[in-house]
């Protein structure tokens, strides 16, 4: 089974975040980059599923030239080869430009002879929220679309594992856990929890600096990123009350523990 990872360079959001002047977007300076964890785990789903399957990954991402670290970060733990599609204005590309710009990719591969049986997304943009390129996509490249899946494994149809026919998908939706069964090809968008990533070897990121990496220039974003602005949520402040000092403290220490019913 061959399958597409679609990852995307995004800030490292461990630090303090703020946005750029239009609002649009984080502003990147002074931080690191890395990729999402739902994107994290669709990668490790995809090595083994390509694993169980005697298949291949591909990794895929749309952004400037220094998006090349994503994908050999992708490749150092197991992906076998790499599609930069570059651009030196990422946020100029709104969900239906990338959806777009990615089946372009998916269907020239095919005319190529490489015809991937799965596409895996993240279920939604980490740095900006968006939830559509996967649904997107699908629409696209008429394939059936699962979101908020979490583990996956290759069937042939009758419950048996097989290197194409089908998925079974399993995810957690408003109800609970959830099962699903589809046909290949299809477009899966992972949320993170159902495995854990893994870490690259040192073997890993020596092989990685080899991997292949097909470079495309991207097209002029047709639609255009609709997004008005972005909010950041309010700052979490937390409050010290100091009981006082030494045996003063007691009365007080103990009025606290009376309340949140530690003592009765």
């Amino acid at each position: 089974m061959n399958i597409l990872v679609c990852i995307k360079r995004i800030p490292d959001i461990a630090g303090q975040i703020t946005l750029d002047g239009a609002e649009t977007g984080i502003d990147e300076s002074g931080l690191g980059h890395t990729m999402s964890s739902h994107e994290e785990c669709a990668v490790e789903l995809a090595i083994q599923t390509a694993a169980a399957t005697g298949g291949k990954v591909t990794v895929l991402t749309l952004g400037p030239a220094e998006a090349v670290e994503q994908l050999r970060a992708a490749a150092a733990v197991g992906a076998n080869d790499g599609i930069l599609i570059e651009t030196a204005d990422p946020d100029a590309f709104g969900p239906e430009d990338i959806a777009q710009v990615i089946a372009d990719v998916v269907r020239d591969r095919a005319e190529q002879g490489q015809e991937f049986d799965l596409v895996l997304l993240g279920n939604d943009a980490a740095d900006t929220g968006d939830f559509q390129v996967p649904i997107r996509l699908a629409y696209e490249l008429e394939y059936p679309v699962l979101t908020s899946i979490q583990t996956l494994s290759p069937t042939d149809g009758s419950g048996g594992a097989a290197a194409s026919g089908g998925i079974e998908a399993r995810g957690i939706g408003p109800a609970g856990a959830e099962l699903f069964s589809v046909d290949l090809p299809a477009v899966i968008a992972v949320q993170e929890g159902g495995v854990d990533p893994r870490y690259p070897s040192i073997t890993g990121r020596m092989k990685a600096k080899k991997a292949p990496i097909a470079e495309y220039d991207a097209p002029d974003p047709g639609a255009g990123n609709p997004r008005m602005r972005l909010e950041l949520p309010p700052e979490k402040t937390s409050a010290v009350t100091i009981l006082g000092e030494g045996p003063d403290a007691a009365p007080a220490l103990v009025d606290v523990l009376e309340e949140i019913g530690v003592l009765r």
